[in-house]
């Protein structure tokens, strides 16, 4: 059937039947009416309009003509300022999974097994020695820990062995320099006789995320933008189809920012960088190519797939700011699943998570997606957990044929309209981080820093208060849940031979290039007689000690509090061999208690305690009775509003006067009257839906005695 969907108020019209000529389109207003009424004096913003970390309300319902007006709404995939993705076909997005090796032969042999399974880019996770340019052998506790280890060509040959960089893109965060690994990379392309032309991906920089990520910095950031255009000016010439600058919203997102906070303080960056290379002589058009942003993509779905779109229309007008052209004004964007929603607890629900968010970066139009692996916040990645990742990736392009349409969220008013409310949050707060002179300034006077620990703050207490929910931590608790059966490698013997491998190489000095024009090149010929990452990255201008500092952000995850609530209370009880007791004394028929004793039990068991359950008592002593036999030190009352004045107080003075040290509670939120003469019987504290969680467990962990971890 075709049908013609004439405007507000009038009717729905089979052109060929002429059916459903009954059926008028209700106005905005009228449906908005009906609502209120069925909500019988509710609140319709409150119940039915969402608010966001963004500042956003969320409506209910969006129409066409809530997006006929918007800036971009009729543009195209392709063409700027390319809100609708940056090509006009795609093949899809890279499958860029992060490869978190210690060693380089370890790193070798996990590549090529999952490059010919699927995976399509070489991510490469370096370990901190290595990215603050640091050779294994004087950095010997933390080498392997985070990632790869690489201290010479000699390492760089053996991680891409038998891999053919000719079609295969590399990416590698570097840290605040990426000369040194550059150069090692491309003596080690020159030694094997392979054009360096081939390199193509991302070996880049970016001296602002580790600032922020560390709190300080080893290079003085003026010589930091130095290196930078110095390296850009040489991959212009020598490898083009490889970019020198990789920016991190990361590093926000990570800390707890809303989506417009990431987007913003990354652009901001972006501004800085290009700022940086063009004073230093890059050209524009050139410049903006060699950038490529890192952003995570959290799960509130469609704010992220607006967050993305955002991001590229937002860049494209910058770029244009600065001169560039429509093709400099192109983004490049690589997303990875958050770290942030991962969980310890029921670990397999990370994989339902990571799906979501991958989804949001596929339709979101992102060039290349990690998927994080279920045990990321547990252990380094293993072969099952990186398979299943890989395969989420795969699946979505060739199963769920994501990959087969540009921007599929493309002309949804509800996607549309969020896009442009995100873009323009985003701008605002872009505006004012710019008036402060720019993120690097900003980051000194702290803005960021406050803007992302108020957004993270708000985070952590609805999780705590269990209004954002956290399956398998802060709710649908899975108590008898048994760790994972299977670990990634033990590294620790290889990792040794690794750094008693380096110890005994014969490095050759490098003098300081400070006064040398070409940096890379000269870092390049050093890397071919001899030279360590360490002895390129000190004569580069690394310094033993910090030389900027400014407010760390810290990564964190959103359900570590719960989780270290949880693990308290394991430990615990594998000492006492048995955990906190929590007695259910409820009142009345099962219709009478049942809603709040499951919400109960949902309650303690967050925490782990043993919840003993049974099938109602008709009289507060026969209830009495029961908790006082259980030897439970937490005695939890639960039944109907109506009957607690009758029952509850005198249930709480015999618990009391029987056990002074149990605990009482009671389920729901009695007036201020009922409050006062509840806890005069004995009842210390009231559990609802709007009780902070965390906060109550952990008092009560306190008021029994159980140590925190």
């Amino acid at each position: 059937m075709v049908y013609e969907l004439q405007k507000e108020g009038q009717k729905i019209i089979d052109k060929q039947t002429g059916l459903f000529n009954e059926f008028p389109i209700p106005k905005y207003q009228q449906w908005k009416q009906m609502v209120e009424e069925s909500l019988k004096g509710a609140s319709f913003e409150k119940k039915l309009v969402t608010e966001t970390y963004e500042g956003i309300s969320l409506q209910p319902m969006y129409r066409k003509e809530d997006a006929d007006n918007l800036p971009y709404h009729n543009s195209l995939p392709g063409k700027a300022p390319f809100t609708r993705g940056t090509q006009t076909l795609s093949d899809g997005w890279e499958i860029n999974q992060e490869l978190d090796l210690g060693t380089p032969s370890a790193f070798n042999e996990v590549a090529r097994v999952d490059l010919g399974r699927g995976q399509t880019s070489l991510n490469i996770v370096i370990d901190t020695p290595t990215k603050r340019g640091i050779n294994a052998s004087d950095a010997t506790s933390e080498v392997g820990k985070t990632g790869l280890s690489i201290s010479g060509v000699t390492d760089v040959t053996d991680v891409l062995k038998d891999i053919d960089l000719a079609n295969v893109p590399i990416h590698v965060n570097t840290g605040a320099n990426s000369i040194p690994l550059l150069a090692l990379f491309i003596a080690h392309l020159e030694q094997e006789k392979r054009p360096v032309q081939e390199l193509h991906g991302c070996i880049g920089m970016d001296p602002i995320a580790e600032l922020i990520t560390n709190g300080t910095l080893v290079y003085e950031l003026e010589e930091c933008y130095t290196l930078m255009a110095d390296v850009t000016n040489w991959a212009i010439e020598n490898t083009p189809n490889l970019q020198t600058v990789l920016i991190h919203g990361n590093v926000y997102h990570d800390g707890g920012s809303s989506a417009v906070e990431e987007l913003v303080f990354a652009l901001s960056t972006g501004v800085e960088y290009l700022h940086a290379l063009t004073t230093h002589g890059v050209d524009i058009n050139k410049a903006a190519g060699k950038i490529l942003f890192s952003f995570s993509v959290g799960s509130d779905y469609f704010i992220e797939i607006a967050k993305l779109r955002a991001a590229r229309t937002i860049w494209a007008r910058i770029v244009e700011t600065f001169g560039g052209n429509e093709e400099a004004q192109k983004m490049t964007m690589q997303a990875r699943t958050s770290a942030w929603t991962k969980t310890i607890f029921d670990p397999y629900v990370n994989m339902l998570r990571a799906t979501t968010e991958a989804f949001s970066a596929a339709v979101g139009g992102a060039d290349s997606i990690h998927v994080s692996c279920f045990d990321e916040a547990i252990q380094k990645s293993s072969a099952f957990s990186r398979r299943i990742a890989r395969n989420t990736s795969i699946i979505l392009k060739e199963e769920a044929y994501i990959a087969r349409t540009n921007d599929p969220a493309g002309g949804s008013w509800y996607v549309e309209v969020l896009t442009d409310e995100v873009a323009k949050k985003a701008w605002e707060l872009f505006q004012e981080t710019e008036a402060k002179g720019g993120i690097v300034e900003a980051l000194k006077e702290e803005f960021p820093q406050k803007v992302v620990e108020q957004t993270a703050s708000k985070r952590i207490g609805n999780i705590a208060s269990r209004k954002d929910i956290f399956v398998g931590t802060n709710m649908y608790v899975n108590i008898e849940e048994k760790g994972i059966d299977w670990l990634a490698v033990d590294e620790t013997v290889q990792i040794d031979d690794h750094i008693n491998k380096v110890k005994g190489r014969a490095h050759r000095p490098v003098e300081s290039l400070a006064a040398i024009p070409n940096k890379t090149e000269a870092s390049i010929q050093a890397a071919k007689q001899g030279a360590s990452l360490g002895e390129i990255a000190q004569a580069t201008g690394r310094r033993l000690e910090a030389v900027v500092s400014v407010k760390a952000i810290r990564p964190t995850r959103g359900t570590i509090q719960f989780e270290e609530l949880r693990q308290t209370i394991n430990e615990n009880a594998e000492k006492a061999g048995n955990r906190p007791k929590v007695f259910l004394a409820n009142l009345g028929p099962i219709s009478a208690y049942k809603a709040r004793a499951d919400f109960a039990t949902g309650f303690f068991g967050v925490g782990g305690f043993d919840v003993i359950q049974n099938n109602g008592f008709a009289f507060a002593k026969e209830a009495a009775d029961a908790a006082i036999a259980s030897n439970a030190g937490i005695v939890i009352i639960c039944g109907k509003d109506e009957d607690y004045q009758q029952t509850a107080i005198p249930l709480a003075k015999t618990i009391k006067n029987a056990a002074e040290q149990a605990i009482v509670l009671l389920v729901g939120k009695p007036s201020e009257e009922y409050e006062v003469s509840f806890k005069e019987a004995g009842i210390s504290e009231f559990i609802h839906v709007g009780s902070n969680c965390y906060d109550v467990l952990s008092q009560l962990l306190d008021k029994k005695g159980v140590a925190a971890l």
